[in-house]
């Protein structure tokens, strides 16, 4: 019998590393994915959770490459086991003017935060929908909903995640898949928002600053909700937080 899997895109030492720790508690293998560049990384957080007595395996590749995201999810459905979930967690949050936004910049934030979680997703859905089950988790921003200033690119790019999302929902529900599509409405514990954050200390300490683990914990209850009341879209913030 092999252990179901978990792939989880876009892997990183916050958020995306405490979703593969969540998962693999529930006792399934995660298979996390990073840039080829981050390999080195990718296996640390791999080791991490092997050594926490549960399993893991490191894929690094790139999610905007649609050869990547095929073999990616041939190798883990032959080597590792079926693909229970899939999640999407890459960011590509850039602020820049929209007289200084280059089409390099606008398209590359693109592929990062929007092409790539289509390519995860069609795949997720080409192992899943014969079997008739599984989830399909999307990691949107306050971006998702509206634009801010400076943020043409990465709300463009959210916002189309969004739709992909609920079309995904809208088609594979009814075939079993639980697709879901998670705001992330603050900021969140990481090292990039700590270099930034003016209070951050003052500020974690009164609740005021996304915990990873607690963003997780919602993923894997997304993950097991009965279908008959299955939530398609999910908003977290600190208690605090203005919206």
């Amino acid at each position: 019998m092999t252990n179901p899997a978990a792939i989880i895109i876009g892997a990183g030492d916050a958020t995306g590393g405490a979703i593969a720790r969540a998962f693999a508690a529930q006792g399934m293998t995660v298979c996390v994915n990073r840039r080829p560049r981050s390999a080195d990384q990718l296996e640390v957080l791999a080791q991490s959770i092997r050594d926490a007595g549960n399993q893991a395996r490191a894929f690094p590749g790139d999610a905007r490459e649609e050869e990547d995201m095929i073999a990616l999810f041939d190798q883990v459905e032959a080597e590792v086991g079926p693909v229970e979930v899939a999640v999407f967690n890459i960011g590509a949050n850039v602020n820049f003017p929209i007289t200084e936004t280059s089409v390099r910049v606008y398209t590359k934030v693109w592929e990062m935060a929007c092409l790539s979680g289509f390519l995860m997703g069609r795949e997720a859905a080409k192992c899943m929908a014969p079997r008739g089950r599984g989830t399909i988790l999307f990691t949107g921003a306050t971006a998702s909903l509206r634009g801010g200033s400076g943020y043409a690119a990465f709300s463009g790019a959210k916002g189309a995640l969004r739709m992909l999302a609920q079309s995904m929902a809208r088609e594979l529900g009814p075939q079993g898949i639980h697709v879901a599509h998670i705001i992330i409405d603050g900021a969140i514990d990481t090292d990039f928002i700590k270099e930034r954050h003016p209070d951050f200390d003052a500020a974690k300490q009164q609740d005021l600053i996304l915990n990873p683990d607690a963003i997780a914990a919602n993923y894997v209850t997304l993950h097991n909700q009965p279908r008959s009341a299955w939530t398609h879209e999910l908003d977290l913030r600190p208690w605090g937080e203005k919206w």
